[in-house]
């Protein structure tokens, strides 16, 4: 079981959306002190500002994920003014939502940078010191979108693959060398925060609500869980994609759950 209790807790994208969610979560579970990181000055300074009234030390700084100098620095910098850091939730992310020849280069570089190579940077800024503690819990939001792939979201999805298969592998890197620190990866469906706003979905397969969803995670969290999967349907996803030929998988999720248009009518946060 990870205590959340006297644990310090870095948020990244944690100014808005689940991640401010999950911030205000972790303080009434007791963490000892927060950490926000954000790229929105005006979020982070109202979001630190609201979570003040609630707990005496939480922190927010100003950091564009995709620098990975500025991740550093700003790594080194939380160590001085927090000290080590017990449960790294790494939940800043972006989505472009068009077609792969409808992206610039400088889509795909961002969206890759922000999804997937800045959750490896931060963590390795963090996990040293941990395996040192023997103690720690590595939390990262993916996505179902990285068991399965969609129309229009052909790099969000790579991406979101990407933190998976690091995901495993790192937890397993733990396990083999017997150290304690936990690694959760979070693969939700559409969660209702205005990332993905536009996104129309079936009944079969419904989109998440965000403080249900948070809820979840946190709980993965204590729990040491591995995966936290939602809806459940999504649990099975790896399964029937195994099992049934692909043409077949796509009649089932395609045409019947729809989940292959759930992108067409996509605007995403204003």
């Amino acid at each position: 079981m990870s205590e959340i209790k006297n644990s310090a807790v870095l948020i990244t994208g944690g100014a808005s959306g689940i991640g401010k969610l999950m911030g205000s979560m972790v303080i009434s579970k007791g963490c000892s002190s927060l950490v926000v990181w954000d790229v929105n000055q005006q979020l982070l300074n109202e979001t630190v500002k609201e979570f003040s009234s609630l707990l005496k030390n939480v922190k927010g700084y100003v950091v564009d994920v995709s620098n990975t100098e500025q991740v550093r620095t700003t790594a080194q910098q939380v160590t001085k003014d927090v000290g080590p850091i017990d449960i790294l939730i790494n939940n800043a992310g972006i989505v472009v939502g068009k077609y792969f020849h409808e992206h610039t280069h400088a889509d795909i570089d961002r969206t890759m940078s922000i999804n997937a190579e800045a959750l490896m940077h931060i963590t390795l800024e963090f996990l040293p010191e941990m395996i040192k503690k023997n103690k720690g819990h590595i939390v990262n939001i993916a996505s179902a979108a990285g068991l399965v792939g969609n129309p229009k979201m052909s790099v969000y999805a790579a991406s979101k693959w990407a933190v998976i298969g690091w995901s495993d592998s790192i937890r397993l890197e733990m396990e083999r060398l017997g150290n304690n620190v936990k690694v959760t990866c979070v693969t939700p469906y559409y969660i209702s925060t205005g990332m993905f706003d536009g996104v129309k979905s079936s009944i079969f397969v419904p989109i998440n609500k965000p403080v249900p969803a948070v809820r979840k995670i946190i709980r993965g969290i204590e729990k040491n869980k591995l995966h936290v999967r939602m809806p459940l349907i999504v649990y099975t996803l790896q399964l029937f994609k195994g099992v049934l030929p692909t043409r077949v998988f796509d009649l089932i999720v395609g045409r019947f759950l729809k989940v292959y248009k759930t992108m067409d009518e996509f605007t995403g946060r204003k």
